[in-house]
């Protein structure tokens, strides 16, 4: 038995009463854990399984070619997020995200530090905290841009230049990228909220180019909804 931390990014109810998560550990990385027992009607903690709900789970020890089994788990820290409906739906973008763009990340602690700094900024009520977020990884990914002269991202190379290459990184969308890229502290940046579908379009296309076989979330069509 050994006990990990970690971010729950999906799970998915299997037979009448168990689940199968998909996690982001702080021990081991991206994790399938076998959860046995969750929807049964006496088990309280089902309430546990929020997207990028922090955890603790007791995992059994078993064969390297199985899936690991929780044999208990408990609530890392509470958040107010899950009530809130901006940041609700947030959440639920980003493990959606995260689940699919994770699926073979080894053991990463700013990677994990991150996220718990995420959650944080948008518990605070930081409603374009994904947006950065979403830049920091890259950059934790090793694919951010390359800082330059130039007014404009190009997306394809990650590099500023002097010309646009691409409509939505005009001057603008680019100077918000080049902002966070610099800053010690780019969740202070406030990127108006009129323009932040533009600027999460951008990031999505910059994925497109550099994360492989990266998908849009299906979740992006609701957290657009509720911004507009």
């Amino acid at each position: 038995m050994n006990s990990q931390t970690g971010f729950l990014l999906s799970f998915i109810k299997y037979g009448e009463n168990d689940a199968i998560l998909h996690c982001f550990t702080e021990e081991e990385g991206f994790q399938t854990y076998f959860l046995r027992g969750i929807y049964s009607q006496k088990n309280k903690k089902k309430a546990f399984l929020l997207p990028l709900n922090k955890l603790n789970f007791s995992v059994r020890i078993g064969k390297s070619s199985s899936m690991q089994t929780v044999s208990g788990l408990e609530m890392m820290n509470i958040h107010d997020i899950y009530t809130d409906i901006k940041a609700n739906t947030v959440v639920f973008f980003i493990s959606d995200f995260l689940n699919q763009i994770l699926r073979n990340e080894n053991k990463n602690l700013p990677l994990f530090t991150t996220i718990d700094e995420f959650t944080d900024q948008l518990n605070n009520k930081n409603y374009q905290s994904h947006l950065i977020f979403l830049v920091k990884i890259l950059k934790i990914q090793g694919v951010a841009p390359l800082l330059g002269e130039g007014n404009f991202l190009d997306p394809e190379t990650g590099n500023f230049i002097y010309t646009s290459t691409h409509p939505i990184f005009d001057e603008e969308n680019s100077l918000f990228w080049k902002s966070i890229i610099l800053s010690q502290n780019p969740y202070e940046i406030k990127i108006p909220s009129s323009k932040r579908k533009n600027f999460l379009d951008s990031i999505l296309v910059y994925y497109h180019y550099h994360i492989p076989d990266f998908k849009t979330p299906a979740s992006l069509e609701i957290i657009q909804q509720i911004f507009e």
